[in-house]
């Protein structure tokens, strides 16, 4: 499968260095992360590195320290501990060649999808979004993959699942959240911010084809130069209300390709 991309120059903000707080609740204490492990990772479309990172906001229920932290990235965050630590979700920067310090830096800020990624799931187009990312990203000669976990716009597997069954019985993609008590979109743009922020990314240049990620992150500081859109190749019986409701209800900017 393969994208075309077309771009949309944004307006920018400025890059904060500050600490990022949580967006969803503002007296939230301030989210931070840790890095835990930077690792060589060869793949069919190029060598990467993955750069594997805790927040604050994952830690397990009474677990408030960090732990032992055996990252080999430039930035130390955590502080020793005496005591196994727990963490519900590991979020990933995948990054290719060098990109510390770099102004326009290609990226995607992806969420975790079992289904489509793993299990090769016809309702999505995320398998498709993230393969194609890698390869542009090759293309480019640098950039970045924000990977975050979570899945099902962040209401977790088991009720994306369970939206799943909602939808077949013809409820789109939005309404079955609505329907299981969930927001239309549940996923916040913290941790990814603070990702870019450790990796010494300046500026970027997104491909997605979500305002509202744009928003987010320009309201937690990323100055986003440039929107690349992602416009999918092949559509079917099983993507399709999928990927209209996108367009139609969550002002996903693309246009859908008539087969």
């Amino acid at each position: 499968m393969s994208f075309d991309t077309t771009s949309s120059n944004l307006g920018t903000t400025n890059f904060n260095t500050n600490s990022v707080v949580n967006n969803n609740n503002s007296s939230s204490p301030t989210t931070t992360v840790d890095c835990k492990v930077v690792t060589r990772l060869p793949t069919t479309e190029g060598e990467f590195k993955v750069y594997l990172y805790h927040s604050s906001r994952d830690l397990v229920s009474g677990c408030s320290q960090s732990c032992d932290s055996d990252c080999t990235h430039s930035h130390s965050h955590s502080q020793n501990c005496d005591h196994k630590c727990g963490h519900s979700k590991d979020h990933m920067a995948i990054v290719y060649g060098d990109i510390s310090g770099s102004s326009e830096v290609l990226t995607r800020i992806h969420s975790e999808c079992f289904t489509g990624e793993v299990l090769g799931s016809a309702r999505c187009d995320c398998r498709e979004q993230l393969q194609t990312a890698q390869r542009l990203i090759v293309e480019a000669g640098a950039g970045v993959i924000i990977y975050l976990r979570q899945e099902g716009r962040g209401i977790g597997l088991l009720d994306k699942l369970r939206a799943y069954n909602l939808q077949d019985q013809g409820l789109d993609t939005l309404d079955a959240n609505l329907q299981l008590g969930h927001p239309a979109d549940a996923r916040t743009y913290d941790e990814a911010a603070l990702i870019l922020q450790d990796l010494g990314v300046k500026t970027i240049r997104l491909l997605t084809n979500n305002p509202d990620k744009v928003e987010q992150l320009q309201q937690l500081g990323v100055t986003v130069t440039e929107r690349l859109t992602m416009t999918p190749k092949l559509l079917s019986a099983d993507n399709l209300t999928y990927l209209t409701t996108k367009v139609n209800r969550m002002r996903h900017q693309l246009q859908l390709p008539i087969n």
